[in-house]
């Protein structure tokens, strides 16, 4: 996987592990503002946004996972 993507020079696996990354910061983020909220620190609103956040980031990286995954079966059963 060292072939780089045009324009950024980094790899697909590098790719996507800064989405893994980026989705669990924003899963600690919204637990952090959780915690927050429960000790009067940050208000609903906080909560709502990082919560939608972390949720729309691990649906992202679940996305990219399924094409993956899909792109791999699909070139196994190509004949040789």
């Amino acid at each position: 996987c060292a072939t780089p993507w045009p324009g950024n020079g980094g790899s697909f696996a590098d790719m996507v592990r800064e989405a893994a990354e980026g989705a669990i910061e924003s899963v600690q983020k919204s637990e952090k503002i959780a915690v927050q909220s429960n000790m009067g620190q940050a208000g609903l609103t906080d909560v709502v946004v990082a919560v939608s956040e972390a949720d729309l980031a691990l649906q992202t990286v679940v996305a990219v996972r399924d094409k993956v995954v899909d792109a791999y079966q699909q070139i196994i059963r190509m004949p040789i």
